[in-house]
């Protein structure tokens, strides 16, 4: 079996959340949240995971998992910039390949995880990411689930909030009829040289970014190639609401 690259997996984690106070603390099956999200980037085979967070809750939370926890700043406004704080304090050389996991993602695919860091290496790019198909036109005009369109090559073309590509008759006439073909929703994995996580935390906020609210727009206004690849698995939904965490427990049970 091919060899992948090696990679190390950081988890950015924040106490603070408008719908679920406590998140990376709250109990899965006598652990906490981060600590199963944790248990996942070892089993994918990261040659290191670190958890990047900005409250001592959750350091100490970690502290008999033999996890290194980097406290960061608590003024970073995304994950991205959490993660670039913690390149720099590590410092992990610039080639280094660092797979982003959500702290509220229990449940996320051990070979996501590897197939991205081998996407990120074989695509040649600062920057993968994950899409997968829509299969209903609700989502598809849901604001809330961003879309990406990409070229032949794998690279991102634009990231949008609003339906894209917008098949010009058929969606105009009728929202709910038959989706366009080749209609995909980001799926908001990462991974990144490290050295491009250092570039994109010292770069301005982007005009499109303020529009759309989403960051990786900052990526292409600047001209940097993002590779998206079809995910490899089925990719379960974080835990944002108390719904959300009920349904991961008892898949847990």
């Amino acid at each position: 079996m091919k060899q992948g690259p090696e990679f190390v997996v950081a988890i950015p984690a924040r106490y603070g959340s408008t719908r679920l106070a406590g998140k990376p603390l709250l109990d899965i099956a006598g652990r906490p949240m981060i600590a199963r999200v944790v248990e996942r980037a070892l089993r994918a085979g990261a040659r290191e995971v670190v958890v990047a967070t900005d409250d001592a809750r959750i350091a100490d939370a970690l502290a008999g998992e033999s996890i290194e926890v980097c406290m960061t700043s608590t003024a970073h406004l995304s994950g991205t910039d959490r993660l670039a704080e913690c390149v720099h304090k590590l410092g992990w050389a610039d080639d280094t390949v660092v797979v982003n996991v959500q702290g509220d993602e229990p449940l996320v695919p051990e070979e996501a995880i590897r197939t991205l860091a081998r996407w990120l290496v074989e695509a040649d790019a600062p920057i993968a990411t994950f899409a997968v198909p829509f299969d209903d036109t609700e989502t598809l005009f849901d604001p809330n689930c961003v879309k990406v369109v990409f070229d032949r090559h794998g690279r991102a073309l634009l990231f949008s909030r609003a339906p894209i590509p917008w098949h010009r008759d058929r969606l105009q006439r009728d929202r709910v009829s038959p989706l366009p073909q080749r209609a995909w929703r980001h799926v908001g994995m990462y991974a990144y040289r490290a050295s491009a996580l250092r570039a994109f935390a010292a770069m301005p906020p982007g005009r499109l970014e303020q529009i759309e609210a989403l960051e990786q727009m900052r990526a292409l206004e600047a001209g940097w190639p993002i590779a998206v690849t079809a995910a490899p698995v089925p990719i379960p939904a974080g835990v944002d609401t108390a719904d959300d965490l009920e349904r991961v427990r008892r898949m847990f049970r």
